[in-house]
Formats: C-alpha cells, sequence, structure tokens
C-alpha cells in the first residue's frame, strides 16, 4: 500500500512538472519568441498591415472599406446588393458570401440595378460608359465580402469620374491607377489588382497637393 501511494505520488508530481515546464515553454517563451520574429522581420504584417496617411491609422490594406464618396475610387459591392445585403458597410463581424445562385432572381435583380448604378455615376460630360463596359467585381461582392482589391478594368471605368470630380486631367488620374496596379502574385498567381484604398490615399495626395 505504501509503495502504491509513494508511486502515485510520484507521478503526480512528474505530471505536475511536465505541465509546468509545458506551461513556460508553450505559453510563455514560444509566443514571445513568435512576437519578437514578427515584430523584427515583419513589422506591418504583423500589426494588421496598417495603413497610414496624414500621421494616423485609416485602415489595413488587407480590409476593404466603404469609399467615402463618389469621388474618390469605389471598391466591390459588398455581400448583396439591396437592403437586405449580408454586408452593407464591411462590418468586419460580417464577413461571408451571399449564397445566391447565379440564377437566383433576387442576385440578378442586384446585379442589374447595381449595373444601372455604375453606368450612371461613371458617365461623365465627356465620357459615356456602356454596360458591356462594367466588370463583374464593379457589381458582385467576393467571397468574404471584404475585398480591398478591385480590378484593373473597373478602376480604369473610374478614371473620367474621378478626374471630373476633382479637376484633375484624366492621364493623370489614369497614370495613377497604373501605378498603383500590382501584377500577379511571382507572375502567374491571382491576377492584377488594385488596392482601393491606397489608391485613394494616393488620389487625395495628388487633389489637395
Amino acid at each position: 500500500m505504501n509503495n502504491s501511494v509513494a508511486n502515485t505520488a510520484r507521478l503526480l508530481a512528474a505530471g505536475l512538472r511536465a505541465l509546468l515546464v509545458l506551461t513556460v515553454v508553450c505559453g510563455v517563451i514560444y509566443p514571445l519568441a513568435v512576437t519578437g520574429v514578427a515584430q523584427a522581420f515583419f513589422h506591418t504584417k504583423a500589426n494588421g498591415s496598417e495603413v497610414t496617411s496624414g500621421g494616423r491609422v485609416v485602415g489595413s490594406s488587407l480590409i476593404g472599406q466603404q469609399g467615402p464618396g463618389l469621388d474618390y475610387f469605389q471598391p466591390r459591392p459588398a455581400n448583396g446588393l439591396g437592403e437586405n445585403s449580408v454586408n452593407t458597410q464591411y462590418r468586419l463581424i460580417l464577413s461571408g458570401a451571399t449564397n445566391r445562385s447565379g440564377d437566383n432572381a433576387e442576385l440578378i435583380k442586384w446585379v442589374k440595378e447595381a449595373k444601372a448604378a455604375v453606368v450612371k455615376d461613371n458617365s461623365t460630360a465627356d465620357y459615356k460608359v456602356r454596360p458591356s463596359q462594367v466588370p463583374a467585381d464593379a457589381v458582385t461582392s467576393s467571397g468574404s465580402g471584404l475585398d480591398p482589391h478591385i480590378s484593373p478594368a473597373y478602376a480604369d471605368l473610374q478614371v473620367h469620374r474621378v478626374a471630373e470630380r476633382n479637376g484633375l486631367p484624366v492621364a493623370r488620374v489614369q497614370k495613377l491607377v497604373d501605378e498603383h496596379t500590382d501584377g500577379r502574385t511571382l507572375g502567374f498567381i491571382g491576377e492584377p489588382r488594385v488596392n482601393v484604398l491606397e489608391l485613394n490615399i494616393a488620389l487625395r495626395g495628388m487633389a489637395t497637393g
């Protein structure tokens, strides 16, 4: 009986020591080491890929946000395009797809309304947008509803409207878009894209500069 109690005590002591060691290693040392490496070598990404303007954080390059108005480039629509939208204001707690099929009547209605709005909003006195020019990402949301990028085609479509509203030459705004167009990752992954927030910050600097 005494040997059994002693063995049990030894096992409990060994288990407690293992618990304490693993807690320190996995719960303190490892997280601190990973955090230190991340801050030292990947500081921007580790802190949420923050985008700053005028010395203050205005967003993240990884999270889309609604534009301040038609003076600026607009992002992709949030999930859903009507009153029952899943995510009408890019609220971070509401990430996800609409889960509507391509032949869903409500989705088709939303897309048609969105296309008509894109044509109307981006047509100017000197430039008329045709419905056939409207790219898919201008009227549909991404799978998450928080995509920070738009296609170069959608950015190009907005150039004339942005130039007119800000009193800037079209060629100058087009050059700005070209400068903020990223190619495929590693040259073959994904599609060319434009980060809307970063583009709008550059536009604001141009318009007020």
